[in-house]
């Protein structure tokens, strides 16, 4: 109600550029990552079924890349679906990946992802999402893969203990196959087995969840060591600008001594 009052009397525009204006002085994070978290609850506040939660946090997703292109964020890493999310009930699953395939589709022509040269990655199990799903991957990845410089990762049948795991088995195979040693082994070593190898910049500077919970939930257990944590509680399809600025401004108030 607040928020509708400030927005009537024209203060939240204000704010917002302040914001804006106080975020731009600031040094500005490098990898954003988000966990999409909310679409559930927001659906049910509203009595909806949950996967119009989730279409509409969705279609969040198309403002947080304005935002993100605004603030010069390089790379950003969007948590859409872990492993675990496949123990929700069939009919939600089916609707969610109905929604993650629609998405993933109009990547190779959309007009911003080319304007901007952004590079699409999904990270994770990918092979236990459906085929379908995996052949919008390919080719949502083969139609960004000439861009360096900026890269969006969707955490799909993404699990943080997962991605180490299956690091350890690809450098266990190489030590078995004598293609590595193990005194061979350091963590730069270790990083170039992970689902983010592609990236520039793996290391999260700032990671933000929705929803009002504090935890990470398993999101990228390695690259989040000295990461910014950032916790909003605002459901994933409420995200504003306002909550992003804010997010940056924390990032940029924070000391940040890696442990010198």
């Amino acid at each position: 109600m607040m928020e509708r009052l400030l927005s009537l009397l024209g203060i939240y525009k204000i704010y917002e550029k302040w914001l804006g204006l106080q975020v731009k002085k600031g040094k500005k994070p490098e990898h954003v990552a988000i966990i999409l978290d909310g679409n559930r609850r927001w659906a049910s506040q509203k009595s909806l079924i949950p996967w119009i939660g989730h279409r509409h946090g969705a279609n969040k997703v198309h403002d947080l890349m304005d935002w993100c292109i605004e603030l010069d964020v390089k790379f950003i890493t969007l948590y859409a679906f872990s492993t675990e999310n496949f123990r929700r009930p069939k009919e939600e699953i089916t609707e969610i990946m109905k929604l993650i395939e629609e998405n993933l589709r109009l990547i190779p022509k959309d007009e911003k992802i080319h304007g901007h040269k952004i590079r699409v990655k999904a990270i994770g199990r990918i092979d236990l999402l459906p085929k379908s799903i995996q052949d919008v991957i390919q080719k949502a990845e083969d139609a960004t893969k000439m861009y360096p410089e900026r890269v969006l990762n969707f955490a799909l049948a993404y699990g943080g203990r997962a991605e180490i795991v299956d690091a350890t088995k690809k450098i266990a195979e190489e030590v078995k196959s004598g293609k590595l040693k193990t005194e061979e082994i350091t963590e730069n070593t270790f990083e170039n087995y992970l689902y983010t190898a592609h990236m520039p910049r793996q290391d999260a500077d700032l990671i933000i969840r929705t929803s009002g919970e504090e935890r990470l939930s398993g999101f990228l257990s390695w690259q989040s060591a000295y990461s910014e944590l950032c916790f909003v509680d605002v459901n994933w399809p409420d995200f504003r600008h306002i909550d992003l600025l804010r997010a940056v401004r924390t990032y940029q108030r924070r000391k940040r001594r890696f442990g010198k």
